[in-house]
């Protein structure tokens, strides 16, 4: 398995079913009230759902921009300046749902063009705080870009959930459905 391989289909999985949260939001919320949603916060001194959306928007973008070696795309500055002003102005379902369709047809148009990536090749990944880490790129998807994703998806997940959205681990894992034997789901 290529490093893209691992990647590219783990981004379009989550942001696919970070798109379907938000839609079961919306839904649950017909009066209105789901775009408040996204300035929920687990805690006072985290980022919002808004944020959290952007981020794991700006992941997908840069992994596949650093392991294709590649500048990061336009997009990525302006993902940022969102997210870290989405507690003053955390926007609206429907621009959230656009930022994630817009990554996920960027990481479509990515997954037909990625070069091959050497497991060997240095990636050095720089903060804005100034810390810099130096990584080769299997380790850089699987202690980085990886994690740094989910991260961003759990919150998210977890944010909907403690402001009342139904959810579950099937919403969470719906891509695994397409895997599951006929006639084992239980109940049905």
């Amino acid at each position: 398995m290529t490093l893209p391989d691992m990647l590219i289909p783990t981004y379009m999985q989550m942001l696919t079913a970070l798109s379907a949260w938000l839609d079961k939001a919306a839904a649950q919320r017909p009066d209105g009230t789901a775009d408040a949603l996204l300035a929920g916060r687990l805690a006072p001194d985290m980022f919002p759902l808004a944020t959290q959306v952007r981020f794991a928007c700006v992941q997908a973008l840069e992994g596949i921009a650093r392991l294709a070696d590649a500048p990061l795309p336009d997009t990525v500055a302006a993902l940022l300046d969102e997210g870290r002003s989405a507690g003053e102005r955390p926007g609206t379902i429907a621009e959230a749902q656009a930022r994630i369709a817009e990554t996920l047809a960027a990481v479509e148009r990515a997954a037909a063009t990625m070069p091959a990536v050497d497991p060997a090749r240095a990636i050095a990944h720089a903060l804005p705080q100034g810390m810099i880490f130096d990584f080769d790129a299997e380790r850089y998807v699987r202690d980085w870009a990886l994690p740094q994703l989910y991260f961003h998806v759990v919150t998210a997940y977890a944010i909907l959930r403690a402001q009342g959205i139904a959810l579950g681990k099937g919403d969470y894992v719906a891509h695994m459905f397409a895997y599951l034997r006929p006639g084992t789901m239980p109940g049905r």
